[in-house]
């Protein structure tokens, strides 16, 4: 991995990371696309990175996070369900981690989803997240374990399935991703230092590179994304999802076939 797709990988995580569009699928495709999806620093960086888009949530929400104790034990409700099938599912996650056409098919399914989200849960106008609801999101938080279906999109709707408004369900989406994204974080610097992999100093350069232009455009993104989807809803997301995948198809079944290396 050189800088530039070191810069490109960053600017897609950052943008992508808090949006219901799949980060994961976005990384898969475009690391695939500059050649360097099967190596293991690319699969490193795409993980370690997140570090970066962490901290954009608690310095945008800081005082949230500094309210009281119950909001640090509802998260850590909501944290256990990913938890435990993560450690169950680890090696079949892996694997579906290198399958585009799984993150094709769910960008498509969760696509369709979204575009009718905004009907399904109009009358939605909670705030107060319980710990049952907490627990609920946790699970539907899950399902982003495959590729494509996107992590905050899961929780997002989980959070609205639990009749909470669209903005409360996003910003505990964005609240989630902290533990999530961290405990995800650090079990893939141990799995990969427990293998030997060992970091080189123009690798370090690279994943400092790529935590700070990851926070940055993530302030941008979740900022963005709020004012949005608090006038707009979700449809684009949708509509953009469906796009997306049906791009991969084509990309995997008619274009890639005529490309000779």
């Amino acid at each position: 991995m050189n800088e530039f797709q070191a810069i490109i990988l960053s600017i897609i995580e950052g943008i992508t990371e808090f949006l219901p569009v799949s980060s994961t699928g976005h990384m898969i495709v475009a690391s695939s696309l500059m050649g360097i999806a099967q190596e293991d620093f690319t699969k490193l960086f795409t993980i370690v990175i997140q570090l970066g888009t962490i901290l954009s949530v608690v310095v945008l929400y800081w005082k949230r996070f500094l309210q009281s104790w119950d909001f640090y034990k509802k998260l850590f409700v909501a944290f256990l369900p990913a938890v435990f099938l993560g450690l169950l599912l680890n090696n079949l996650i892996d694997s579906l981690l290198e399958n585009p056409l799984v993150v094709a098919i769910m960008l498509i399914l969760g696509g369709l989803v979204f575009l009718k989200v905004d009907v399904w849960f109009k009358d939605n106008h909670e705030k107060e997240i319980t710990y049952k609801k907490a627990l609920k999101i946790g699970f539907f938080q899950t399902l982003a374990m495959i590729p494509g279906v996107s992590r905050s999109g899961a929780t997002i709707i989980g959070g609205m399935v639990e009749k909470l408004d669209r903005k409360t369900a996003t910003e505990f989406s964005f609240f989630l991703a902290v533990p999530t994204m961290l405990g995800a974080t650090v079990k893939k610097l141990w799995d990969y230092y427990q293998s030997g992999f060992r970091l080189d100093h123009h690798q370090m350069q690279l994943l400092i590179l790529g935590n700070i232009i990851g926070f940055v455009v993530a302030l941008i993104a979740i900022k963005a994304f709020i004012n949005y989807i608090t006038r707009k809803g979700f449809k684009i997301f949708g509509y953009y999802r469906i796009f997306i995948g049906i791009g991969i198809l084509v990309i995997h079944f008619f274009i890639k076939p005529l490309i000779i290396f």
